[in-house]
């Protein structure tokens, strides 16, 4: 299984979007604190505990394998994931990281193409039921790169489509210092009885993150009242 994204930046800022802890979080998930840490710990636990290095190849403690290479002016990133069964402990959630990491790919590309070097916000938000937030929100099933105009919980925005997979859509999002909203459903299924729907905002700039959180919030609970058990 690979993932695959074109970067309009060279081969040394990409890797270094990779390697440099404080850049990491300007793309990988989202600010949280647990238990068991935050995304602090995340980081150094998926990128700095076990990993190898070759080049502009970088190998995860679990398998999975990053590689950065010049492509057409600018970079490919490549993620080819472990096989299936590498790790017992995991397996469970194999398709949940390949989503995860769909995801934060573009995130990557997102922050070093229109952020570069600059810190996010970010809000999370998730659960389950057959209720999709793509068609709820009335995101177009339009290719990479088509313009859009949209009200987004009662705040009208313009972005353009940044991607999609088969359960996701990147749109970015003017109205939040030229921020990203990522969707992500999976509706109920035998591997997702209950489903699986997710939303994260990434803002910059001065915006009141607040203001969008608390906004955010009312509409989400409506629809999703039982947030997704991740990992769990």
């Amino acid at each position: 299984m690979k993932i695959v994204v074109t970067v309009a930046a060279p081969v040394e800022v990409v890797w270094d979007a990779l390697r440099n802890k404080e850049k990491i979080r300007h793309w990988h998930g989202w600010e949280y604190e647990g238990t068991q840490g935050g995304l602090e710990e995340e980081i150094d636990l998926i990128y700095f505990t076990e990993t190898t290095e070759d080049g502009t190849t970088l190998t995860l403690g679990h398998g999975d394998r990053f590689e950065v290479e010049p492509f057409e002016g600018g970079s490919r990133v490549t993620l080819t994931r472990a096989p299936r069964g590498a790790n017992p402990e995991w397996e469970a959630y194999y398709d949940d990281v390949t989503e995860g990491w769909i995801t934060f790919l573009h995130q990557l590309r997102f922050a070093v193409e229109r952020h570069p070097g600059e810190p996010r916000r970010t809000l999370f938000f998730s659960g389950t039921g057959a209720v999709s937030p793509i068609a709820e929100l009335g995101i177009p099933a339009q290719e990479a790169g088509t313009p859009v105009e949209l009200e987004l919980v009662g705040q009208p925005i313009k972005g353009e489509i940044w991607y999609t997979s088969e359960h996701q859509v990147g749109v970015t999002v003017d109205a939040w210092g030229n921020g990203l909203l990522v969707l992500s459903h999976i509706p109920p299924g035998e591997q997702k009885p209950d489903g699986a729907t997710m939303a994260i905002l990434s803002l910059y700039d001065d915006v009141d993150r607040d203001a969008i959180e608390t906004r955010w919030r009312a509409w989400w609970q409506q629809r999703w009242p039982e947030e997704l058990n991740l990992l769990g």
